[in-house]
């Protein structure tokens, strides 16, 4: 059960290598593959976890095209079979994780929709009552429904960096009042279908984080879309307000990471074994209750 940690495409020009993401530039099109690292804290993690990469893609192309008709998106193909000649000989390492997708200009902030208490948004409302300067109900506990689901931009983090929660006002100074209003929009109402959609599979989203650009003039959403990485999912049969859940997500390994006293510096500990089966297992379960299929080689 090898993992694909790095790629490398002779002749094709490597654009970046992101936490989890290697993008190369064809020129009008970006090829995206998704690799098996794990990052958590925005530390890259010393061991990747097997198959991750894939289901990364392959939940992501799901929710492309089962929102294609609200929103558009960046995708052109995800198999190899359909990708120009010159990709297709590195089958080996693209097949089952892979993107190429239209370029886009990117917004420079991340919108996060939250139904539920949790993360950065629970210790900020420990703190302070608010969530990204929005005020919550007193007494709320940790994993609480909120009365209704609450859009919490954030900064992107350069490298190094974490990403930083801010205001709705900050956000309308970042991109414009206009803006603004359309990816709030845009961000919740995703959020809520997508929720319903997983909640008839037994699935909550607690929350998740969406990126958009520009594309031929157009709002479209880019990158991923409600995977294991960007949004939390907790199984709804065993959900109990007012403490950590169990979940199909990174959190499972953050939980593991904070449980070793990491002061969350690089390096990172290095994962045992178990705390690896243990992510693939999750990943591999989530992909399949929300699509319906299972890994796709």
């Amino acid at each position: 059960m090898a993992a694909v940690v790095e790629t490398n495409l002779p002749g094709i020009p490597l654009l970046a290598r992101g936490k989890v993401r290697d993008i190369y530039d064809l020129g009008d099109r970006l090829l995206l593959v998704v690799t098996d690292r794990i990052s958590a804290f925005d530390v890259i993690l010393p061991r990747p976890i097997p198959d991750k990469g894939k289901v990364l893609h392959q939940v992501s192309s799901f929710w492309f095209r089962h929102f294609e008709d609200v929103v558009p998106n960046h995708l052109v193909a995800d198999r190899v079979d359909d990708f120009p000649e010159e990709l297709r000989a590195h089958r080996d390492q693209l097949a089952g994780r892979t993107a190429l997708v239209k370029k886009a200009k990117m917004f420079p902030v991340e919108c996060v929709a939250r139904g539920y208490l949790a993360g950065s948004g629970w210790k900020e409302y420990r703190e302070t009552g608010r969530v990204c300067g929005i005020p919550l109900p007193a007494g709320l506990r940790l994993s609480d429904r909120l009365p209704e689901p609450i859009f919490t931009p954030a900064t992107k983090a350069e490298e190094g960096e974490h990403d930083e929660n801010i205001s709705f006002d900050r956000m309308v100074e970042i991109v414009g009042g206009e803006v603004a209003e359309k990816l709030r929009s845009l961000t919740l109402d995703l959020y809520r279908r997508a929720a319903a959609w997983a909640e008839e599979r037994g699935i909550i989203i607690a929350d998740t984080k969406l990126e958009f650009g520009i594309i031929d003039g157009e709002i479209a959403v880019c990158d991923e879309m409600f995977t294991p990485d960007s949004s939390r999912f907790w199984p709804a049969d065993r959900y109990e307000p007012g403490k950590s859940q169990p979940s199909w997500d990174k959190q499972y390994v953050r939980d593991w990471l904070e449980s070793t006293g990491w002061d969350k510096r690089p390096p990172a500990p290095e994962m045992p074994d178990e705390v690896v089966e243990g992510t693939r297992r999750r990943y591999l379960e989530i992909l399949e209750l929300l699509t319906g299929r299972g890994l796709v080689e």
